[in-house]
């Protein structure tokens, strides 16, 4: 999950009636499957023409294609938009597809396989290896909340205290950006919960020609996929569910979870750090992290410039920061970027962090920081790229060109991903009341990252109710066992939940501890990584309660 953005660069953050399929309960899956009476038949009957990307810089062997879904499950008479796809063919004797979700929620997955495709090559022994940019993502009928000074005022209210003394302007502001989100994004904006995606899963199941869905999904990939388990439990092959996420937990206890993940991470890089007489902070622990904090501030009252002319804010120093401390192996990185910022004011390098693309770089396997993007700030536009248009977005349903996927869609995406999935909206009166209150509590989680999470908290006020079905509906499957891997370092999807989730979906969950460090367990842990491999293509299930120690080789 990302965290909140707050000056132009993290501008305008950002269910509908197919939510109502699962109002009173799941429908079975052969109700959704094609039946006369549904009205799907046309969308589970397609079939995928596959051809060489026409985008810049991916792999010759890549594939890409599209699926065709309806806009309104409830009504798909009512319009339908394209789904951008992407796979590598199997190598070996084929058994099938397996579908990969590299998480968000807002994350593009084309993206994600062209340029960490390496991680997956040994999957392509019997699978073939396919992903996809979900609704409203990438090139999928892309959302975006604008580009506008006005809504520069709603994303920074929190980064000083002035909110405190006067939360009606807040509030005020918080109602502009929801609206400018629906104003810029078009009809997809109110069907992008994870039911509609689950959905989604199952008409490119279909297209794909198995009659399973085999999966792999990291972070809010992990959500989806067990949406799709207890929406489809016939459907249901071998599904992988790494970094999990939580099912149950409000957003306000998310962003908490989170903010002090990220705290702990970043105490950790800190305590590396001033062992290396390089790193900018100084040599004492204690005195580093305050110098971190005040780093940021500094940085908030006074901005520097880029070389594109932006102004680059202690928040977006806590975006790089986000993305840096996903892996113990970006570390050095981060380290020579924050000394380049903090000792000549230069900020190409943390830039490099602050960008969609670091959260899916070209990846060697298995020697790769994490999956997933949850709980990572990022801005909403790439510095020297190109501003989305103004205006609203065009009626859904070709793809979009790369080109002009907007540059805020990533956070867009997932405010509007998150907020359909949470029932929770806290009313005016609530949030005057509780802000100060709240505002504490995450400065106590995270100084650095507490306004972030908060930030990202608020932004659902002024949309519609999310549905219930998730916590109420996704829990004991019947479904074939499934893996969930836990990391015990995660900073974004902590332990803890996937503890419990597997105790929510009850005998179909098999947890891998893993007792590493960083976000997901799969692009970092060899044990991690040919376990997984093994339990999607041989079926080999770990014993429940296995477990892969740091710098084990899965042997």
């Amino acid at each position: 999950m990302l965290a909140m953005l707050s000056t132009r660069r993290r501008r305008a953050l950002a269910t509908g009636a197919a939510l109502t399929l699962l109002g009173t309960g799941l429908p079975t899956a052969a109700a959704a499957a094609g039946d006369d009476r549904s009205g799907l038949d046309r969308f589970y009957d397609q079939k995928i023409s596959w051809s060489a990307c026409d985008l810049d810089g991916v792999p010759e062997d890549l594939q890409c294609g599209k699926v065709t879904v309806p806009l309104d499950y409830a009504h798909p008479a009512a319009g339908s938009l394209d789904l951008a796809l992407a796979r590598y063919r199997a190598t070996g004797d084929r058994q099938g597809s397996v579908l990969l979700n590299f998480g968000g929620p807002g994350g593009a997955g084309v993206p994600g396989l062209a340029y960490g495709g390496k991680d997956f090559l040994e999957l392509t022994d019997g699978y073939d290896v396919v992903t996809f940019d979900p609704r409203g993502v990438g090139r999928s009928s892309p959302v975006s909340c604008g580009d506008t000074e006005e809504e520069d005022e709603g994303l920074s209210a929190l980064e000083d205290d002035a909110a405190l003394d006067d939360p009606r302007a807040l509030l005020t502001r918080l109602r502009r950006t929801a609206a400018d989100c629906v104003r810029h994004s078009g009809p997809v904006l109110t069907h992008m919960g994870t039911v509609d995606a689950a959905q989604d899963m199952d008409v490119i199941r279909r297209a794909l020609g198995d009659r399973k869905l085999n999966y792999l999904g990291f972070s809010y990939g992990t959500r989806l996929g067990a949406v799709y388990a207890a929406r489809f439990p016939g459907q249901v092959g071998r599904m992988v569910l790494d970094g999990v996420d939580t099912l149950t937990e409000p957003l306000t206890e998310q962003g908490l979870a989170g903010a002090r993940g990220q705290q702990v991470a970043l105490d950790d890089f800190v305590d590396w750090c001033v062992k290396d007489i390089a790193c900018p902070f100084g040599t004492d622990a204690r005195t580093a992290r305050e110098e971190v904090l005040r780093t940021v501030r500094s940085l908030d009252e006074d901005p520097v410039p880029t070389d594109s002319g932006d102004d680059f804010t202690g928040q977006d120093l806590v975006a790089a920061l986000g993305q840096g401390l996903y892996s113990e192996e970006l570390w050095p990185s981060l380290e020579r970027a924050l000394a380049r910022l903090v000792e000549e004011g230069d900020t190409s390098g943390v830039l490099t962090f602050t960008t969609g693309g670091v959260a899916f770089p070209a990846r060697s396997a298995r020697s790769a920081p994490s999956f997933g993007t949850r709980g990572v700030a990022l801005p909403a536009r790439s510095f020297g790229a190109r501003a989305p248009a103004a205006g609203p977005a065009p009626s859904p349903s070709p793809l979009v060109d790369a080109e002009d996927v907007p540059l805020d869609n990533l956070p867009a995406a997932l405010m509007a991903i998150n907020c359909a999935d949470d029932p929770d909206r806290p009313t005016a009166e609530r949030i005057t009341a509780d802000l100060r209150r709240l505002r504490a509590d995450y400065d106590k989680a995270s100084p650095v990252f507490g306004r972030y999470r908060l930030s990202e908290v608020l932004l659902c006020y002024g949309r519609p109710r999310g549905t219930d079905v998730i916590r109420e509906k996704v829990k004991d499957l019947d479904t074939p066992k499934m893996l969930l891997v836990g990391t015990r370092g995660d900073p974004a999807t902590p332990y803890r939940w996937t503890v419990e989730t597997a105790e929510r979906l009850g005998d179909a969950a098999v947890v891998l501890d893993n007792r590493g460090e960083g976000h997901t367990g799969y692009g970092s842990s060899k044990c991690v990584h040919r376990k997984v491999d093994d339990f999607l293509l041989y079926g080999s299930l770990p014993p429940t309660g296995s477990s892969c120690l740091p710098d084990e080789d899965g042997g």
